[in-house]
């Protein structure tokens, strides 16, 4: 099969242009030990109805991230044509063998979906989901969604999430719909300048690309699920997919904040983290942020570990046990520069 120039071997039940509610999936062929001509099956639904614009809505990404699935499912679940002006595009698992495995990373290949972008239709199974998302879905939309948690690793406050642009205008209605979403923070956050992730994909296609983290350690927040269902509705109805829902509060502006140099506070050591400070503290650079215990030696006391930057505590590690380039804490710091809107 061949899609914009890309060849592969790919196959989806969903017809894009046809109007109406599609409950379906995309497949990717697997040939493993237990299962020569198997697939891996990816669950996606069309919503489309009207003339407003395509929204993509992700989750599941990482394998150990719960509230944009099930968010989503409520959606494909709930939603009717008829409350649909444009084309809404939910995929509420896109990583089905890591969700499947509870997993941050495949078990398939070990790759980690959000550091695979563009993808690869020749290269392994998460390479070939992300092709399909960047080469075929991209190119049909206007606006990604993108529903992230802190997995099982970290705890975040929950938040927008927007990647930085360069286009003064696209970064305007970037900023815009990330407000929309609700939040009491929205955080500009370019992984170190990953651009192998999918929110850099979606915004190096001139797509309108908005992210979130909604708490996190493995769980499912209750504040967090809470504020994952109204911030989807929210930025739906700000780009009139969906009508103006009067029992929905409207957000409040959101304090921003971004992720400068420094920002990662990394253990050199294997040992246990002790963090001092509660999500939300403002810290200072050069303060004392945590210690690791060496708790099979009781001769050696705890090392400090210290901030490098001045802001708020946005991130913590929730397992105690770290080692060597393990992140411990993420600092946020406001965010002072041109907004463009």
């Amino acid at each position: 099969m061949k899609h914009n120039g890309h060849n592969h071997n790919l196959s989806c039940s969903v017809d894009f242009d046809k109007l109406g509610k599609q409950i379906g999936s995309f497949d990717i062929p697997l040939s493993v030990h237990d299962d020569a001509w198997g697939v891996v099956r990816v669950p996606i639904t069309l919503i489309s109805n009207g003339n407003g614009p395509t929204v993509i809505l992700e989750g599941g990404n990482h394998g150990d991230e719960y509230e944009g699935p099930i968010v989503l499912g409520e959606m494909i679940r709930d939603l009717n044509v008829e409350d649909v002006n444009g084309r809404l595009i939910i995929i509420p698992v896109i990583n089905t063998p890591a969700v499947g495995a509870a997993c941050r990373v495949s078990p398939i290949d070990g790759v980690n979906m959000n550091r695979s972008f563009p993808g690869d239709f020749q290269g392994t199974t998460t390479q070939q989901i992300s092709a399909f998302v960047n080469h075929v879905l991209f190119p049909l939309a206007d606006v990604f969604l993108d529903l992230h948690s802190g997995g099982s690793s970290l705890d975040i406050i929950p938040s927008s999430v927007i990647e930085p642009v360069k286009d003064p205008d696209l970064n305007r209605r970037t900023v815009n719909a990330g407000r929309a979403f609700g939040a009491s923070a929205m955080v500009i956050i370019d992984n170190r300048g990953e651009a192998r992730t999918a929110m850099a994909s979606a915004a190096a296609a001139g797509l309108i690309a908005i992210g979130t983290e909604l708490g996190g350690g493995g769980t499912v927040s209750i504040d967090a699920l809470n504020l994952c269902r109204t911030g989807v509705r929210n930025v739906l109805t700000h780009f009139g997919v969906l009508a103006q829902d009067k029992a929905l509060k409207r957000p409040d502006a959101p304090k921003r904040y971004e992720l400068l140099q420094g920002a990662h506070v990394i253990s050199d050591l294997q040992g246990v983290f002790e963090p001092l400070h509660p999500l939300g503290t403002k810290v200072q650079s050069g303060q004392l942020a945590g210690r690791i215990h060496f708790i099979t030696d009781p001769r050696c006391r705890p090392k400090d570990i210290f901030y490098n930057v001045d802001g708020i505590v946005y991130g913590r590690r929730q397992p105690g046990h770290v080692k060597p380039g393990n992140c411990c804490l993420v600092v946020a710091t406001q965010f002072d520069g041109d907004s463009n809107d």
